[in-house]
């Protein structure tokens, strides 16, 4: 089955040496979803961007958010339709912020407080045990509430650039995993 993945950034997007961009350089599959606002987004735009991408898809996707990029998805979950929701096969929901934790930027909008409803698709959430933008426990509460699997690297940050993952071999392993539970269905 051919499967798109729609790279979803989280604030300030993905810069060159981030894993989404080294995915997309090394996998034709890999798409992102380019938002007018990075700096200072109302979480409804990012959810309608999303939306859009999702309307103009010829074939399933799996979504593969980072950050605030998770808040996204399950904020586009709560309120897409299942006709859209058909066209996700999975989600990869990476290091997401707690957009009500202390250290969540000023400026953007809308993404608090998270929807804990469960996700209409197969998702794996993945955090860091040093993670200065979501506790291990609050990532853990997300993922329960998301119907999510769950995985804790250890000492790996944000799970970012600065965390020096490179393209993230593990990473990338997950997103194949939720592919071949795709495939398999």
């Amino acid at each position: 089955m051919n499967v798109a993945t729609l790279i979803l950034p989280g604030l300030f997007n993905s810069g060159p040496e981030h894993w989404q961009t080294l995915w997309e350089r090394t996998d034709a599959s890999c798409r992102r979803v380019e938002q007018q606002d990075w700096e200072a987004p109302a979480c409804a735009d990012w959810v309608t961007t999303l939306d859009r991408a999702v309307a103009s898809l010829e074939t399933k996707a799996v979504l593969v958010g980072h950050s605030s990029a998770c808040a996204l998805v399950s904020h586009w979950a709560r309120v897409a339709t299942p006709g859209q929701h058909s066209k996700i096969l999975g989600a990869l929901l990476v290091a997401p912020s707690d957009p009500d934790g202390p250290r969540y930027p000023i400026g953007p909008t809308g993404f608090s407080p998270m929807p804990l409803e469960r996700l209409p698709f197969a998702s794996i959430v993945v955090t860091s045990d040093d993670d200065e933008y979501v506790a291990e426990q609050q990532a853990r509460r997300y993922a329960s509430a998301w119907g999510s699997g769950i995985v804790v690297v250890a000492g790996a940050g944000h799970i970012n650039s600065a965390s020096g993952l490179g393209a993230w071999p593990q990473g990338y392993a997950l997103l194949e995993q939720l592919r071949s539970m795709a495939a398999s269905d």
